[in-house]
């Protein structure tokens, strides 16, 4: 077709792929106007039609409205603004899309009920801004307010530089991840227990036992209390014995004490003051959340050797 060429709606219809009535519509809108009518009064289109009407079933099939399409055929937008604009919404689209991937593979993972899936939706449909005020909430609610924090004012800084910020384009375990920190924050027992701790770090609980004793003593007591959860050992049976007794010889070097009753005694406590297994896992949800590389902890071996230190077996 060259450019005294004309051609009927049907002759436009075969040559573009679309339908006849598609092309009238256009037509009758003016996004396509005809070049010419023919003595019988048929609509005859020339080149700049073809055109035309290629371009705007592309910007169509890219999903542009048609008031958008318009102003990019009269020119008062270019392609390019366009396309930009447009890249952005699909963008968007796209988070969307993968939230409720997420969402729906944690319903078809944990079996939520009813009303867990309502919270789980509701809760990864928040804005970026929605989330942030959820924590600031939880913060201020459980610490006070930026410069007025009482009794823990370092523990309060600390939770607001690490505060938990969903990405866009979240795994399924960050999607997961946020629901439980979210309904975590929002429980009253939880804020009351993240305070107390906070509070007997600033009343000079320090970096807790595993800070004093050092990292190669709790890689050790990782290790040991791992192997023996692993193979099924009670912390109350007689197979727990030795492996209690050679972390309490241990730790008596490291804080040269004697490895007597009392001595358990103490770290007993020490490891029960050092372990909030809901604070624990606070920390840990963050770190998925941030995507950070979760820092191996001992919250797992706490409750095993405290209950086995309180067993009053050992030598």
């Amino acid at each position: 077709m060259d450019a005294t060429t004309l051609c009927s709606i049907g002759e436009l219809s075969r040559r573009t792929g679309l339908p006849v009535r598609t092309i009238r519509f256009y037509s009758d809108s003016g996004l396509v106007a005809p070049t010419t009518r023919s003595p019988a009064g048929y609509r005859l289109y020339g080149l700049d039609a073809l055109l035309r009407l290629e371009l705007l079933r592309t910007l169509r099939e890219l999903g542009m409205d048609l008031a958008t399409v318009r102003r990019v055929l009269d020119r008062e937008l270019s392609v390019a603004e366009v396309a930009a604009a447009h890249a952005d919404a699909v963008d968007a689209q796209i988070r969307v899309l993968q939230l409720r991937r997420s969402v729906l593979r944690a319903v078809a993972a944990s079996g939520s009920s009813p009303e867990e899936i309502k919270l789980m939706h509701r809760l990864t449909q928040m804005s970026a801004e929605e989330r942030r005020r959820l924590i600031d909430d939880f913060i201020e609610d459980t610490f006070g307010s930026p410069g007025t924090a009482q009794g823990a004012p370092a523990a309060a800084a600390m939770v607001r530089a690490a505060t938990p910020d969903l990405p866009d384009d979240p795994s399924d375990e960050q999607v997961a991840a946020w629901v439980e920190l979210a309904e975590l924050v929002g429980d009253e027992d939880f804020r009351t227990r993240m305070r107390r701790t906070a509070v007997h770090q600033a009343a000079g609980g320090g970096p807790g036992i595993e800070g004093e004793a050092g990292e190669e003593l709790m890689d050790l007591v990782r290790r040991k209390v791992a192997e023996a959860v692993e193979s099924g050992t009670d912390p109350l049976g007689h197979r727990a014995v030795p492996v209690v007794d050679e972390l309490v010889h241990r730790f008596a070097e490291a804080f040269g004490r004697t490895p007597d009753g009392a001595f358990r005694d103490w770290l007993a406590r020490r490891f029960e003051e050092a372990h909030d297994p809901r604070v624990d896992r606070y920390w840990r949800l963050v770190w998925i959340v941030n995507g950070w590389q979760v820092v191996p902890n001992l919250a797992p071996a706490y409750p095993w050797l405290i209950r086995a230190l309180r067993s009053g077996r050992g030598a």
